[in-house]
């Protein structure tokens, strides 16, 4: 058989777009050829996606990985995990969180054995997922437990030639503060530095923003630049490490338009990620670094507002596609 890496797809929330997003991604000729695609799911979530994108995809059924016998051909796991009626599209499904848990444990555990090269998977929803069972922070604590992986891992996106990532992620924001250490800083300047080294980037150069408005001022506006941040900052530059900062979050991505950084560090979520969309929602790529196994997806959502319509974009699905096989590289 043809060498090509074998890359396990899932479909993501039944009642959003992913469905529809998988479909289209795999009608461009230059996806189909980037790896052996196996996609993992109910069948019946599939047909859905089908309808939705108003075009159909020609696959074969296997029961496991170890059936793939052709490079070129696309392949189908059918998990038989979504009930009929068990939701409806655009809405909230407990059902449909539940399988998503149960593909996503099923497609990780399948690559953890090394008989998947990544695992992409279509978008899919916190609350359903928490409501389907899975009692977790967010879905890459998650994929960490179920890895078996304690420390070392965090988000990162991707867009075009810029990678962000974060100290905080998935919490309220009165708590961001006191986890702005130069400790978490550090670490997380030297997860990106390796990350983005492991993708073939030499010497990558990492900006870092600042927590408070006009980076302090000082201290006027707050210490955690001159106490926690600067600090870490100065420990990886020691590192050898080619970072550079704190800059001020409302400038940040001017000073990126024109500055060759390759990744940005932000104090939390939505300072970086406001951005990041804005640059282009349709094309962001969102990667659980500091795994053993590579997994990505789009850095959007569901869309339930537009689920089923056969409207949704595949540009960022593409783009998660194409991300994992350089990363597998």
């Amino acid at each position: 058989m043809k060498t090509k890496p074998v890359v396990g797809v899932t479909l993501g929330d039944a009642a959003g777009i992913g469905p529809e997003l998988v479909v289209k991604a795999l009608q461009n000729a230059e996806i189909r050829q980037l790896a052996t695609w196996v996609l993992i799911g109910d069948e019946r979530v599939l047909q859905q996606g089908q309808d939705a994108a108003g075009s159909s995809i020609t696959y074969r059924s296997i029961d496991n990985v170890g059936q793939v016998d052709s490079a070129d051909d696309l392949y189908f796991i059918d998990l038989h995990n979504v009930p009929a009626n068990a939701y409806t599209p655009g809405q909230l499904s407990v059902e449909s969180g539940k399988a998503t848990g149960e593909t996503l444990t099923y497609a990780l555990k399948v690559a953890q054995n090394k008989q998947l090269d990544a695992v992409i998977y279509a978008p899919i929803n916190k609350e359903a997922l928490h409501s389907g069972g899975f009692h977790f922070q967010d879905e890459l604590h998650f994929f960490a437990d179920l890895l078996e992986c304690k420390e070392g891992f965090s988000e990162i996106n991707v867009m075009d030639n810029l990678w962000v990532t974060r100290v905080t992620s998935h919490i309220a924001l009165k708590d961001v503060s006191r986890l702005v250490t130069k400790e978490r800083v550090a670490r997380i300047i030297r997860f990106a530095h390796t990350t983005l080294t492991n993708a073939g980037i030499a010497n990558p150069s990492i900006a870092v923003a600042a927590l408070n408005p006009h980076a302090g001022d000082g201290g006027l506006m707050g210490m955690e630049e001159i106490e926690e941040i600067r600090p870490a900052i100065q420990e990886a530059k020691q590192e050898g490490i080619n970072v550079a900062g704190p800059y001020p979050a409302d400038t940040i991505f001017l000073r990126l338009k024109t500055d060759p950084f390759d990744c940005l560090v932000g104090m939390y979520h939505d300072q970086a990620q406001t951005g990041m969309k804005l640059m282009g929602f349709n094309r962001g790529v969102t990667v659980s670094g500091g795994l053993p196994v590579v997994i990505t997806t789009p850095a959007h959502g569901t869309a339930f507002d537009i689920a089923g319509k056969g409207v949704a974009d595949p540009g960022a699905m593409e783009q998660a596609m194409k991300l994992a096989v350089r990363l597998i590289g």
